[in-house]
Formats: structure tokens, C-alpha cells, sequence
């Protein structure tokens, strides 16, 4: 059986694949800056500090495949961002190349491309629109992907998720919801399929108000099971409660879009 180390181990997503991935990839490997609190006594860890290369080889050594949930994972000072999700993530690729792992699946997010307007349908081909600092760690993470790919040989998948979770939360989540089963499926495919050398998918469900041209996916065998309109009524309900950010509402990448916002808003109107 491979071995697989998943970094980010004690994030929300790493919690939540903790519990999925045991049964299909039994030799993982857990990591992350310190161990979770409700390690188990059957899971394997090693902690380590993403920004120091050294450790990021020791993680690396004998492994075949990597999924990389590890870094700052919302927006935060450019200082936090630069060492987890910059330095961090190039340290990733450049020790599995020098340890000989063969793929790695990437993290990546829908914040690398959330300015663009949710009327605008979008592939994984256009240009990144990174929407926060958070988001041009992302883009950077993709960029680095393709580079170790064509350069050094490593098969590498980018998943931009857009919400991970049991349910989509508000109107916004459900074009961009992502089940956790169907996320185990997307990192199948960046681990196991014979076709991968470097890919961009999305990390979305059957959501029908999608904004995504998520057809590359497909082509590769995946088939989600969750549908984001099965919980229509409560998205909506929990939308309700929220305060109208005109350009969060606007752009894909809701609130991230907003935050520190000091561009020119007649755009948005004129588009509307």
C-alpha cells in the first residue's frame, strides 16, 4: 500500500479526512505544527513547521503521495501568510522533490480566482483573480504545482474547494458547497489516476447554481454525490440573517472580495 502524508492534519479539513481516508490509504501519515488534541492512539504523526525546510523533508522521507491541507487557511496578516502558504508551500514541493514522491495534491482555494463576478461562468484555465492576500498564496501554490510538474516530473492536482462542509451555510455556498465525501474522490484522482501530470480542478459538488466549469473533473471520473439544493431552504434561512455587503455579494468570492475593499465600486453597479 502507498504511504501517504497529509499535512494541515489538525485543520477543519484534516479533522473531517481523518476519519475518511484511514480505510482506503491505511498507511497515512498525519502532520501539522503540533499534534490534534483527539489524536488516536492507531494514527501516525510527526509535527512539523512548514516554513522550515528541514522538517518538511523529514515528513517527506519514504512517502509516495502528499495532500497538502497545511498553511494559513483564511485571510490574515501578509507576515502569517508569506511563512505557512509562500515559503511554506514551496517547501512542500521542492522536499517531496528531493525525497522522490511521485504526486501531490494541492490544496489550492476559490479564493485564487474570486474577482470574478458570479454572473461570469468560469474554467480552470482563466487567468487568477486572487481576491485577498490568502487567495495570491493560492495562486502562487498553483503556479509552484505546474513548475515542479513540468520541471521535476512530480504528477500534481489543484484543488480549488470552495466550501468544505456538511452543508452550504448561505446563498453563496450553495454554488460553491463541497461535500467531504466528495473531496475523498478528488484526492483519489490526484493520487491514483494514470492520466494526472498537472491539473486544476475545482473541489465543488452537484451544486446547480454553480459558477464553475468543473468538466476537466469529470473527464478524470469524478462523480459527486452531494447537491447543494438539498438544503435550499436552509442556505436561505441562514442568508437571511446576514447583512447585504455589496461587494462580497457581487464577486465569487463573497466576504474576502469586501474585506478591505477600497476600489472603485461604481463597477459593480454598472455590471449589475
Amino acid at each position: 500500500m502507498p504511504r501517504i502524508l497529509m499535512t494541515g492534519a489538525a485543520g477543519g479539513i484534516g479533522t473531517s479526512l481523518r476519519k475518511l481516508l484511514p480505510p482506503i490509504y491505511p498507511d497515512l501519515l498525519l502532520s501539522d505544527i503540533k499534534a490534534p488534541a483527539d489524536l488516536g492512539a492507531n494514527e501516525k504523526f510527526k509535527a512539523a513547521e512548514l516554513s522550515d525546510l528541514a522538517q518538511v523533508e523529514a515528513i517527506c522521507d519514504g512517502v509516495d503521495g502528499i495532500l497538502h491541507f497545511g498553511g494559513y487557511s483564511v485571510e490574515g496578516r501578509w507576515d502569517d501568510i508569506l511563512q505557512s502558504n509562500i515559503i511554506g508551500c514551496y517547501n512542500l514541493f521542492e522536499a517531496a522533490r528531493r525525497k522522490g514522491v511521485k504526486r501531490v495534491v494541492f490544496a489550492s482555494s476559490n479564493h485564487a480566482v474570486g474577482f470574478y463576478p458570479r454572473y461570469h461562468r468560469i474554467g480552470t484555465d482563466v487567468t487568477p483573480r486572487p481576491d485577498s492576500r490568502y487567495g495570491v498564496s493560492k495562486a502562487f501554490g498553483e503556479a509552484t504545482g505546474a513548475l515542479y510538474a513540468d520541471k521535476h516530473g512530480l504528477k500534481v492536482t489543484c484543488i480549488r474547494i470552495g466550501n468544505f462542509g456538511d452543508k452550504p451555510l448561505d446563498h453563496r455556498r450553495l454554488s460553491i458547497w463541497l461535500k467531504p465525501e466528495d473531496l475523498v474522490q478528488l484526492c483519489r484522482i490526484g493520487l491514483e489516476h494514470p492520466d494526472i501530470r498537472f491539473e486544476i480542478v475545482y473541489g465543488a459538488s452537484d451544486n446547480e447554481r454553480s459558477w464553475w466549469d468543473n468538466h476537466r473533473a469529470y473527464d478524470l471520473g469524478y462523480r459527486p454525490t452531494g447537491k447543494a439544493e438539498d438544503f435550499r431552504e436552509h442556505a436561505f434561512a441562514e442568508q437571511a440573517k446576514l447583512k447585504a455587503d455589496p461587494v462580497g455579494d457581487f464577486y465569487q468570492g463573497g466576504t474576502f472580495c469586501g474585506m478591505e475593499f477600497s476600489g472603485d465600486g461604481s463597477r459593480i453597479v454598472e455590471k449589475k
